[in-house]
């Protein structure tokens, strides 16, 4: 599979930013099991300082899981093109929603959070809570569903396109929460989005930097 228009600056952006992910996903699992550990009922939302913090590390990942699938969609052959571009198009609207929930409920007032819980609050149900349900239950999945195919070829890339097919699945698997009523369902999604997906992003960084070797055996090779 030829990736001749993947540049060194992609393959640059590409590696670093998943990387960066990864570390930032990882950070982002441990403050979230420390914030389920505290809570003295399972249906209590996660408080501070790990909810604020959880917040503020949303608000930094989703803009780079957006610079992560433009470098999937420059990787991506020629013949699949068409589905990393639906795939980038569908992080971008998750990264557009989950950025304006979660600053929203960064910068609310605890008067705000506390009279209007319908809108403002992290408990089912509430508009935020529906909008980010939607935002990485629905379109992460299918974001993640639709690249899958651009990643053929060896055992690396095989793995890559499992791993997502996963992280997709188990991220839709979410949306049968609210639907049945059970946000403990819901919880399947989380596994999806915030145990897979940070190893997907570790996995990615091995095919950039393998892809960078690649290209410059080809470079060495033609001097």
């Amino acid at each position: 599979m030829s990736h001749k228009d993947f540049t060194k600056l992609d393959r640059l952006i590409g590696k670093t930013t998943a990387l960066a992910l990864f570390c930032m996903g990882t950070v982002y699992l441990v403050i979230t099991s420390i914030g389920f550990l505290s809570l003295k009922s399972d249906l209590d939302p996660i408080g501070d300082p790990y909810f604020s913090i959880m917040e503020i590390l949303i608000l930094v990942m989703a803009p780079l899981m957006v610079v992560l699938m433009v470098e999937v969609h420059a990787y991506a052959s020629y013949n699949v093109k068409t589905l990393s571009l639906i795939a980038l198009i569908f992080m971008s609207i998750v990264a557009c929603i989950t950025c304006s929930v979660h600053y929203l409920r960064l910068t609310a007032s605890h008067e705000s959070i506390t009279s209007l819980p319908w809108l403002f609050s992290f408990t089912w149900p509430s508009v935020i809570y529906a909008l980010d349900i939607l935002a990485w239950d629905f379109f992460f999945s299918l974001s993640m569903l639709f690249a899958a195919p651009v990643f053929k070829g060896d055992r690396l890339k095989a793995s890559v396109r499992i791993i997502m097919i996963v992280s997709g699945v188990l991220s839709f698997a979410g949306l049968l929460g609210p639907i049945v009523g059970n946000m403990q369902i819901r919880n399947i999604g989380i596994v999806g989005y915030g145990v897979v997906f940070p190893f997907f992003c570790l996995l990615l960084a091995k095919v950039f930097s393998r892809t960078e070797l690649l290209y410059e055996e080809a470079m060495q090779n033609n001097e």
